[in-house]
């Protein structure tokens, strides 16, 4: 689903969280409870670069994947006394079709967002991209990791946007933490 937040309707957001957020929590919700009984397991969660920074275009598709890290953040605390890890896998752009022709998009289309347009149209899968069989074997490997991490990103892309956050949000925090008040 892309497009500005504004120019997506709400239905259009529930069918992608319905898929991105309610799937992902009515399979996990399955596979638990023999996770517990035999007390261990591995969770591995689908997320995206864009599921730990946002991006003009990518709103509500960020926002399913940002709910999806929320999950997987809490799990990984509810789920280690149980010995069940959780890993967020976070892949960044690769060759796939996932931003082709027949992805969706917004349904209504407001021209004071012409910027994002051409961030989309800017867009393109078929650039030189990641590929997706190394991903594979990433996940793969981390699967099989004694002390996985919570994080996996893929490529140089999605560090970079790791990166990038953290020290955005570690600048602003430190400007703030001046005048936040005591509690």
């Amino acid at each position: 689903m892309f497009g500005a937040v504004e120019e997506t309707s709400a239905d259009e957001a529930r069918t992608l969280f319905d898929t991105n957020v309610f799937g992902v929590l009515s399979v996990t919700n399955m596979v638990l409870p023999v996770m517990r009984a035999q007390r261990s397991g591995h969770v591995l969660m689908m997320s995206s670069m864009g599921g730990f920074a946002a991006g003009a275009g990518f709103g509500v598709y960020a926002a399913s994947k940002f709910a999806v890290e929320g999950l997987a953040e809490a799990l990984r605390e509810e789920l280690t006394p149980f010995g069940i890890t959780v890993t967020i896998v976070e892949p960044g752009v690769f060759q796939t079709d996932f931003a082709s022709a027949s992805s969706e998009q917004a349904s209504r289309s407001i021209d004071d967002y012409h910027q994002v347009g051409e961030i989309l149209a800017d867009y393109d899968d078929d650039e030189p991209g990641g590929d997706p069989a190394w991903a594979a074997a990433q996940i793969v490997a981390v699967a099989a990791r004694k002390n996985p991490p919570l994080r996996l990103p893929l490529g140089t892309d999605a560090v970079a946007r790791l990166r990038d956050k953290l020290a955005a949000v570690a600048a602003e925090l430190a400007v703030l933490a001046e005048t936040a008040p005591s509690a």
